[in-house]
């Protein structure tokens, strides 16, 4: 059940938040260079083809999204994205998601209206899940993912040279409250300069420090993702070794024993893996069984 905790090697879920002018989609694309140096990078552009304004800066596909934004066109695309074999996609940006046209807020309101009384919560049981289904094919995918969110816009008064001059501010990301927790890493972008502030950071890279993020951003975030172990490459290795074991196995009631005192192992594999352990095993006990029965 339990077994030595070990950071294995992953995929980055970076979130980019800032309000608009803050350099999202421009960092995304810097640190995308850096994740996966010989690419291939893919853009959801939700953001009516300003994904495409920087094409000069790097080699990239863009797959435009238009309304409805609904959790389940994002979902197609990033499916699509992955199967395509991508290494990094950027979801440029998430926020339309939650309150663009045909996004969830729209789907609640919609929901709300259908039921007989009117009912806000009832509705968020229909449409929760549809949110949940999207956030969950984000984490569950097998690429890095760069998802930008815009925050409500604020002003501060700040003093520069003597005088007093407005300076735009991001707030909360314009997203599911909490959103920010389902990432590795989020940094809050400012207008003034794109400077970088880790919000969030289970890394430890970017504790305390504010910088401008570039191609050795994402150079940084990739060696940190490298250094865990590869739970595929190590997976298949004490497959082999546990499956040159069960061939030595000489009876039916020693593979049952034999299961139990390797129940620690086989918890360390994929279940793919350990589906393919659990046929062989199968038939490797029909083939005892069949051998001890009386001639």
């Amino acid at each position: 059940m339990f077994r030595k905790a070990e950071r294995r090697q992953a995929k980055l879920r970076l979130a980019l938040c800032g309000p608009s002018g803050s350099g999202k989609t421009y960092s995304a694309l810097l640190i995308a260079q850096g994740l996966a140096p010989e690419g291939p990078i893919a853009v959801i552009d939700t953001e009516r083809g300003s994904g495409e304004l920087y094409a000069d800066l790097t080699r990239y596909d863009v797959a435009p999204l238009a309304p409805p934004f609904s959790p389940a066109r994002y979902i197609e695309r990033i499916q699509a994205a992955e199967q395509a074999g991508y290494a990094v996609l950027i979801i440029d940006s998430l926020t339309h998601a939650w309150v663009g046209e045909g996004g969830v807020l729209e789907l609640h309101d919609k929901a709300t209206a259908a039921n007989r009384g009117g009912n806000s919560f009832a509705a968020w049981r229909e449409v929760t899940p549809k949110h949940n289904q999207l956030v969950d094919t984000i984490l569950g995918a097998e690429l890095h993912v760069i998802v930008t969110l815009r925050t409500k816009t604020a002003y501060d008064l700040v003093e520069e040279n003597g005088r007093k001059k407005p300076v735009k501010v991001g707030l909360a990301p314009v997203q599911r409250e909490g959103i920010e927790y389902e990432f590795t890493t989020v940094l809050d972008l400012a207008v003034e300069g794109h400077v970088a502030t880790a919000t969030k950071d289970r890394t430890r890279l970017f504790d305390g420090s504010h910088f401008v993020p570039s191609v050795a951003t994402g150079q940084a975030l990739s060696g940190w993702l490298d250094q865990g172990h590869d739970p595929v490459a190590d997976s298949q290795i004490l497959l082999n070794r546990l499956l040159a074991s069960v061939s030595q196995v000489p009876t039916a009631a020693q593979l049952n024993s034999w299961w139990r005192q390797q129940r620690e192992h086989i918890a360390r594999l994929t279940p793919e893996d350990r589906d393919l352990l659990t046929a062989e095993c199968s038939d490797r006990k029909l083939i005892l069984q069949a051998e001890a029965e009386p001639a």
